[in-house]
């Protein structure tokens, strides 16, 4: 049957696309912290991408995706109006929400999309949400307009400073835990040092601090084992037992580790890719 793709819009050309597909299944039981696995083609391979958004009106999910492998390539190729031949979702437990006061949400790259749905679902539920974003600089932020919609505060960091604090979202983040004395929750998502970096923030305050990790997964759904990550001492699976943790619980150092298992195979897949795509002059 295909799930259509209704909206392709690059956020950032060549690196970051977002995508909202006709997937009224999905949608209907979509909560924030969710994910999907995705399937482009009958003989390509499955990749887990959280969802930012969701419509359940319309049927619709929002994705984005950072163009960094076989599959995220062969993906920025579709079209609207072109197919992706399979969505299985709504996987992983939601986030927990619960209205218990002032939420910081941190996000960093692609990670921010992710947060967005987070950040709005603890909106909903009534808590007052302080976003900080991060990125390299100003033409690399995502989703700025999209939580000022609902946040009373969205705070930028940028490295080159050409866009709100220039550093880091853990010097913007610190800043928040030493002048408000009631922050309930901090919930982190994007690359692994920088939510590492985060729970090293809050857990000197004893702060709560919700991750999502992006382990490999080949199936999604508990069955391969390949999103093993240790949390207080014990062996979870992303897929089914997250992908959300206690940041201060997780091994980090394993868990950057296993993300580099399969690095030299993932690089031959996509060079492979890449000469298929200049012998079919670019397609």
């Amino acid at each position: 049957m295909g799930y259509e793709i209704l909206v392709k819009e690059e956020l950032i050309p060549g690196q970051t696309t977002l995508m909202v597909i006709d997937a009224p299944q999905v949608a209907k039981k979509a909560k924030p912290g969710n994910f999907v696995m995705l399937r482009t083609t009958e003989h390509g391979e499955r990749i887990p991408l959280t969802i930012a958004d969701c419509d359940k009106g319309n049927g619709t999910i929002t994705i984005v995706y950072l163009v960094v492998g076989k599959t995220t390539a062969e993906m920025n190729t579709l079209n609207q109006g072109d197919v992706l031949m399979d969505v299985c979702g709504p996987l992983g437990k939601p986030t927990h929400i619960e209205k218990s006061g002032t939420v910081v949400c941190v996000g960093g790259g692609t990670g921010i999309a992710a947060m967005h749905h987070i950040a709005k679902g603890h909106a909903a539920a009534g808590n007052r949400v302080i976003a900080i974003i991060g990125a390299r600089s100003k033409n690399l932020l995502l989703f700025c307009s999209e939580l000022s919609s609902f946040c009373p505060e969205v705070r930028i960091a940028t490295d080159d400073g050409s866009e709100g604090h220039k550093g880091f979202v853990t010097e913007v983040l610190k800043d928040i835990l030493e002048t408000e004395d009631d922050v309930a929750e901090v919930v982190a998502i994007g690359p692994v040092p920088m939510m590492e970096a985060v729970c090293n923030v809050t857990k000197p305050f004893g702060t709560k601090t919700t991750v999502s990790l992006n382990s490999i997964m080949v199936d999604g759904i508990g069955m391969c084992g390949a999103c093993r990550c240790s949390v207080g001492g014990k062996t979870q699976f992303a897929c089914v037992d997250g992908p959300e943790f206690d940041g201060h619980e997780v091994d980090f150092a394993e868990l950057k580790t296993r993300l580099w298992q399969f690095k030299e195979q993932e690089g031959e897949s996509m060079e492979l890719f890449s000469r298929e795509c200049q012998c079919n002059g670019g397609k």
